[in-house]
């Protein structure tokens, strides 16, 4: 028998700093989206107005969104939305974190933005879980409708008041989206290359 060791570094792959150094981002758009609604809801009256710039066309409120994005869900018993708005969220940010450590794949790009999607739905979430009036929503945007049009949502004066959670999350979802088409046209670029 030999006395000979073989010594194993362990260097765990789902830790490594391309995949660390983007959460950072989760904990930012934590912290000012908490921030801006601490902020909002210590210095303006719900349903008041903070600040008017451009003309209005951006407008500070302070309004509480017990339902989801375009308050879908508000009027929805307090059981269906705890289920709906909190623990199905949780369950998919966690899931999509999971992926995320896993996945050797992703650009830096799509790290960033997953991270910056993970960001927002945390904030949001904190609000659902510590807010029982709801998500605080400040961020009120003219959206210069168009009347005759057939979809009611292009009609609207004011796109539906949002925060800095909401802004990361739709940002990052259109950067990652665009990411993906991106990376799916040069694999077809390259596989027609062939």
């Amino acid at each position: 028998m030999s006395d000979a060791t073989i010594e194993v570094a362990f260097k765990p792959k789902y830790f490594t700093s391309k995949k660390l150094i983007p959460l950072i981002l989760v904990l930012v758009v934590i912290l000012l989206d908490q921030l801006t609604k601490l902020i909002v809801t210590d210095t303006i009256p719900l349903y008041g107005m903070g600040a008017s710039f451009f003309g209005g066309f951006l407008r500070i409120v302070h309004i509480n969104n017990p339902g989801i994005a375009f308050s879908i869900g508000q009027g929805w018993s307090i059981a269906v939305r705890s289920i709906l708005f909190r623990i199905i969220p949780l369950i998919v940010i966690i899931v999509v974190l999971g992926v995320y450590m896993r996945n050797d794949d992703f650009s830096r790009l799509q790290r960033w933005a997953i991270a910056g999607i993970a960001g927002g739905g945390f904030g949001n979430l904190i609000d659902r879980f510590f807010r029982s009036e709801g998500v605080v929503d400040f961020i009120d945007v003219k959206w210069f409708g168009i009347e005759k049009s057939p979809f009611k949502f292009l009609r609207w004066e004011r796109w539906p008041t949002f925060n800095v959670a909401d802004a990361a999350v739709v940002v990052c979802g259109i950067l990652l989206v665009l990411s993906f088409l991106v990376a799916m046209k040069k694999a077809k670029n390259s596989g027609s290359d062939e």
